[in-house]
């Protein structure tokens, strides 16, 4: 960040709300560093008590896949039978399989 700008870092934020479940993309906040970020986090997110943890993520560590490329990336593996077992002998005693 230069001197001149004022602009932190972009922070993502996900709260899990109980136990067992799993954290959640709640939304996103500028913030200093990690610390003050979850600071911020548990100030906008979590006001009446909707979490019992949170994660703050700098947006930049995050990569994620784009919508176009969902056909090649999720493609079906049928094509790929190497990934199914169907021409291995199944012992007797894996029964659930």
């Amino acid at each position: 960040m230069s001197q001149g700008s004022q602009q932190w870092p972009l922070w993502e934020v996900f709260v899990r709300s109980k136990n067992g479940l799993a954290h959640k993309h709640s939304g996103s906040l500028h913030a200093p560093d990690a610390e003050m970020a979850l600071k911020n986090a548990r100030d906008v997110y979590t006001r009446r008590s909707e979490g019992v943890s949170i994660w703050v993520i700098p947006s930049e560590a995050i990569t994620a896949s784009s919508p176009d490329e969902k056909d090649p990336l999720f493609a079906p593996s049928d094509d790929k039978v190497y990934r199914h077992p169907t021409f291995y002998d199944i012992p007797d005693e894996v029964g659930h399989m």
